[in-house]
């Protein structure tokens, strides 16, 4: 298997509300004549929301799932002022702050917001991930 992520797919409770929270935060959804799914061009892969009831059915899965969702995903910045821009945008979109953004101890800076679902998202400045002028990151060998 080839070492990559294509999409990462969230089961959302209420896809419309889901795709306009992402379109506040600046996104653009690509793919647009396809009904009951919303599509995010992400640098090299793409982000999927779908219906959560759908998701779970598609994958043979319970739909009901409570807490923690055993993952985070993560937006990396350029520096900590882009991490704390980035967060009060997130939180204007309707985000709820998980974390403010705080020295790491990884020797970083991040906090952590949640999308209408609940969904993690690190934002945070790695100096040891630096981002190319495309957003790509490239992890240290």
């Amino acid at each position: 298997m080839e070492q990559r992520i294509s999409i990462v797919t969230l089961g959302v409770a209420d896809l419309d509300r889901s795709r306009q929270f992402y379109e506040r935060l600046g996104w653009r959804r690509s793919v647009r004549n396809v009904e009951g799914i919303a599509f995010f061009q992400a640098g090299g892969m793409a982000l999927a929301l779908y219906p959560r009831a759908d998701l779970a059915k598609d994958a043979n899965l319970a739909p009901e799932g409570h807490g923690f969702p055993g993952f985070a995903l993560a937006w990396n910045a350029r520096s900590r002022a882009e991490v704390d821009a980035v967060l009060d945008e997130a939180r204007a979109a309707g985000a709820t702050i998980l974390k403010p953004a705080e020295e790491a101890f990884w020797g970083g800076y991040s906090g952590y917001f949640a999308d209408p679902d609940h969904f993690p998202w690190e934002v945070a400045w790695n100096p040891s991930f630096p981002i190319a002028e495309d957003g790509s990151l490239r992890l240290p060998d």
